[in-house]
């Protein structure tokens, strides 16, 4: 059996969850974000020697808007050397950090409006390029449309960058930004702006993975807590569990954020393809020797940080996750994950609303009507399926495995969303190079799990032998990697 937890020095004997929220500004989160953050106001208020004038405010009215502009243009300006210019930006990051929702709102509407390229300059550089002669000229009008088209809020939000905590603090800002996208649309060429930058800072070489374990600094560990996306963690004992021996966990960090994970994946080594996932994370399963297992499962992965999305860092991870446990465990033979299907409940539901065929054979319905006592046509399934009670009638759990795993396949080979796959989980896997190699029925029995997918989890397989023809196939042509097992289903 595991062995009981104890807890290291200066850890908090129970896990309070913070409610998520993505409204920003709303004065919601984590608390080691909210103990972040206070830290990082106390620093910037030191460097810019003065409060933040407005401090407090929900909202922003013409006057105040009109400061904002003046401060921002004052960053601008280089009056006063690189120590004058700090505290100019630590002063208008403390009052971005100070402000409520709707004053955040009215900061980012000010920046994106007033320091943008200046379409006179994009102008004249356009026609000097257009007029350029010879070689040398057209370098030189190159060079002059690139720094027009070039936005100075660029050189504003990059000297943020040169104060503590400043990279987390634009990933924050563009995670603001793209919260309000829909009501601002006027903000999207400073999301773009931002993207940017963060996508350079970002880059994959400038990373470092980790992998993470029990003797981890306690406020590191909190934040996995926190940040767990797919499968909850429940209690402390829950965590150490999969920081096990016969587990690991691995994440990217950023040298400028270096306790703050960007992206993790949790793996439990053993033998064979896993098929549930509430036996994967049974704490009281005895602890395997890794030496003697043969695969391992990812069955978990997790994004940190809403203000990265788009920027991908998840694929890369993988791939070197599995290069450092095939250089620590040669045994290990198979890579696969365990994996949710987020959008199949969902998508059957709307599928049979809206009269899909093919939902259900005579076969279907033949069992399906053994099992009820009465005739299950298919508009019938979603409500066989609302209640959670239905997973305890074996009968009606054995009658719609057959239905559910066929739709299930289908949703995920043949549904499209653009050019990809609609589900997002497999999307992803298969532009990594992997193949849908297994559907399991009542993989996840969780509540979650139910109401997501009908309790099915995937196996996507990495066959380190296939997985650049995958990749190369699915990004060229579109093609889905499927085992013969899915093919059956289809």
């Amino acid at each position: 059996m595991k062995e009981t937890v104890a807890m290291p020095e200066g850890k908090a004997p129970e896990i309070k969850r913070a409610v998520p929220t993505s409204d920003p500004g709303a004065g919601e989160g984590p608390s080691f974000l909210m103990r972040t953050w206070e830290s990082v106001r106390t620093a910037w208020r030191e460097l810019s020697g003065a409060e933040a004038p407005l401090a407090g405010r929900s909202d922003l009215g013409a006057r105040e808007r009109t400061d904002l502009k003046n401060r921002m243009a004052a960053c601008l300006d280089g009056r006063g050397g690189e120590v004058s210019a700090r505290q100019r930006a630590a002063g208008l990051g403390q009052i971005y950090l100070d402000l409520g929702r709707a004053g955040r709102l009215e900061f980012l509407k000010v920046l994106a409006a007033n320091f943008g390229p200046e379409r006179d300059a994009v102008d004249a550089a356009v026609i000097e390029y257009e007029a350029a002669d010879d070689e040398a000229a057209r370098r030189s009008a190159q060079d002059r449309l690139r720094r027009a088209l070039t936005a100075p809020r660029i050189e504003l939000l990059t000297q943020f960058n040169a104060l503590p905590q400043g990279v987390k603090f634009l990933v924050d800002m563009r995670a603001d930004v793209l919260a309000f996208l829909k009501e601002a649309p006027e903000l999207e060429p400073l999301e773009r702006d931002l993207k940017g930058l963060l996508r350079s800072w970002f880059d994959v070489g400038f990373l470092e993975m980790q992998a993470i374990n029990w003797q981890s600094p306690a406020a590191l560990l909190e934040k996995l807590i926190e940040y767990e996306a797919v499968h909850e963690i429940r209690s402390w004992q829950d965590l150490h569990n999969r920081l096990a021996a016969d587990r690991r966990l691995y994440a990217f960090f950023h040298p400028n954020m270096p306790m703050e994970p960007l992206i993790f994946v949790e793996v439990a080594l053993v033998r064979g393809l896993a098929d549930n996932v509430q036996t994967l994370l049974d704490e009281d399963a005895p602890t395997a020797d890794p030496r003697q297992q043969d695969a391992a499962i990812f069955y978990s992965i997790s994004n940190t940080q809403n203000g990265l999305r788009g920027i991908s860092l998840g694929n890369f991870l993988i791939k070197r996750v599995v290069e450092d446990l095939r250089h620590e465990l040669p045994n290990l033979k198979t890579f696969s994950t365990l994996s949710p299907v987020p959008g199949f409940r969902k998508w059957m539901e709307r599928a049979i609303a809206d009269g899909a065929p093919r939902i259900l054979t005579a076969e279907d319905r033949k069992r399906l009507k053994q099992a009820t006592g009465r005739t299950v046509a298919k508009g019938h399934l979603p409500k066989l399926i609302a209640e959670e009670a239905w997973t305890e009638e074996p009968a009606l759990v054995e009658a719609l495995r057959e239905p559910l795993m066929r739709l299930c396949a289908r949703y995920l080979v043949r549904e499209k969303k653009g050019d990809g796959p609609r589900d997002p989980v497999a999307r992803f896997h298969l532009s990594n190079g992997a193949q849908v190699e297994r559907i399991n029925w009542m993989g996840d029995v969780s509540e979650k799990g139910l109401q997501q997918s009908c309790g099915m989890m995937v196996n996507y397989l990495y066959k380190l032998s296939d997985i650049e023809r995958n990749h190369e196939r699915f990004a060229e042509e579109g093609h889905i990697a499927v085992s013969s097992q899915v093919k059956a289903l289809l």
